[in-house]
């Protein structure tokens, strides 16, 4: 029973270990990626709006062209 339960203390211990160093490993991977991302995200806002403004340009021009005509 003792050699039991202290083999999972030495088991938990470990994973605990493994865990923390897994991480501090992972952390700056994450921080990364997750940057990438904004990254991305931030280009797509700025080219679906300037994509929007494009078009309501054309649109306007449009109008005003039908109207002086």
């Amino acid at each position: 029973m003792l050699r039991a339960l202290g083999m999972l203390a030495g088991t938990a211990v470990v994973g605990v270990l493994a865990l923390k160093l897994l991480g501090l490993l992972l952390l700056p991977v994450l921080g990364i990626v997750f940057g990438v991302v904004m990254f991305v995200l931030k280009l797509a806002v700025i080219f679906g709006l300037a994509y929007l403004a494009y078009k309501l340009f054309r649109r306007w021009g449009e109008e005003r062209g039908s109207e002086a005509s």
